[in-house]
């Protein structure tokens, strides 16, 4: 039972800034309790010199108080020890990363990660470290924001004080002791409220961006479709071009056949009508040549009764009169044929190339339309805009009128 009694209240056995057993404890004026080396460390590094406060309550002391062995909580640690009972960590402890904000008030190597940043102790705290701000009156009025490394930044490097004003004249942030010095008399307004200003033209420049972004996103989507519309009518006119081609090479092989059957064709009907002729001549060559020796034979005969007799009936056939002459054509005959075709060449070439300028002048104007380049007044006008002049940053010999649009 005694055990049980020691596990339930061995939290108040833990330092609230190492979260481990009091090694070395020490109590400080306010009643707190701390290992010597986490105090004495925290009191190291306190910003204020010569103010030091409890990191719990934030009790401040004045001067450094002197810090003395706190022998009875170092017995029970002792003993906690001895008995083999360690303090359990709080739950889902949350040590800090690379990227994270780490407690200020955290030591060890390993600290837990911050939640909060105090704008007034300009500090960082985790959960446990934290709660102070949340019990005690005094530190409830201090100003916390998201845990943030860039708490200096937030800090006036002529004052040391927290940045609290705009200063609109020369555009920077700046505490209320800068409003007193060089910015006195300048156009200042509270950070809150230059925010509330610059959230409204913050929305009114993202509303534009948005309504550019829109157009673009409309220009491009119908871009797309002209490059896809584009893509598909050049197919669609290279394969309609093939196939005119490929029936005009057809229709032109076509005609070659017809011209090669017309020549054979007529070839063979003047062949075969002077083979005709020829077979004709041939036989009558024959009977010529028949004749002629007969003749010859005759005209060697010494009877004279027979050649008297064989005479008449020679000399009645041995000439005829009748035959039909033979007239052979120049051999160059089918040679206007071709002189013919080649002049069709010709022609088809010289037609084909007036038609392929005109073929490339029509590929040629087809493009994806493009918003021309403004050159006019009127074109210019459309991408025209009111500016407004800024009264603050204005020279002080200026006035403006008319809206702030005018300077005079």
């Amino acid at each position: 039972m005694a055990q049980q009694g020691v596990l339930l209240d061995q939290d108040q056995f833990c330092c609230s800034v190492c979260l481990d057993l009091l090694k070395e404890p020490v109590t400080i004026p306010c009643g707190h309790s701390y290992c010597r080396s986490c105090i004495e460390g925290c009191w190291d590094q306190d910003v204020l010199k010569g103010v030091y406060s409890c990191p719990q309550c934030r009790q401040t002391f004045s001067p450094r108080p002197n810090l003395s062995k706190n022998n009875m909580l170092a017995e029970l640690v002792e003993k906690l020890k001895k008995t083999g009972l360690q303090a359990a960590p709080p739950p889902a402890l949350c040590y800090a990363g690379p990227r994270d904000v780490a407690c200020d008030f955290c030591t060890g190597t390993r600290k837990q990660k911050a939640l909060m940043s105090c704008l007034a102790c300009l500090a960082s705290y985790c959960e446990t470290h934290l709660q102070p701000h949340y019990e005690f009156p005094a530190l409830k009025k201090h100003k916390l924001v998201k845990a943030t490394a860039q708490l200096q930044e937030k800090i006036c490097s002529h004052h040391d004080k927290l940045l609290e004003v705009y200063c609109r004249a020369d555009q920077q942030c700046i505490c209320y002791l800068c409003t007193m010095d060089e910015h006195k008399g300048h156009d200042t307004v509270s950070a809150a409220a230059e925010r509330t200003e610059k959230q409204r033209q913050l929305g009114m420049s993202q509303q534009k961006v948005q309504q550019r972004f829109q157009e673009r996103e409309k220009e491009l989507k119908e871009l797309q479709q002209a490059v896809e519309s584009l893509k598909r009518s050049a197919q669609a006119a290279v394969e309609d071009s093939d196939q005119i081609f490929t029936e005009l090479i057809r229709s032109i092989e076509r005609r070659s056949s017809e011209v090669k059957e017309l020549i054979r064709a007529q070839e063979k009907d003047q062949v075969s009508e002077a083979e005709g002729v020829l077979e004709q001549l041939k036989q009558e060559i024959a009977e010529l040549r028949k004749r002629s020796t007969e003749l010859e034979q005759l005209s060697h005969t010494e009877d004279h009764i027979h050649f008297l007799q064989s005479y008449q009936s020679l000399s009645s056939i041995s000439v005829s009169s009748d035959l039909p002459s033979i007239v052979v054509r120049p051999l160059q005959y089918f040679g206007d044929v071709s002189k013919t075709v080649s002049e069709l060449r010709e022609k088809l070439e010289d037609f084909l190339k007036g038609e392929w300028t005109k073929i490339s002048t029509t590929v040629n104007i087809v493009e994806v339309v493009l918003p021309p380049e403004p050159k006019t007044r009127e074109q210019l006008l459309q991408y025209s805009c009111q500016l407004t002049l800024d009264p603050n940053t204005a020279h002080t010999h200026l006035s403006l009128s008319e809206g702030n649009r005018k300077y005079h």
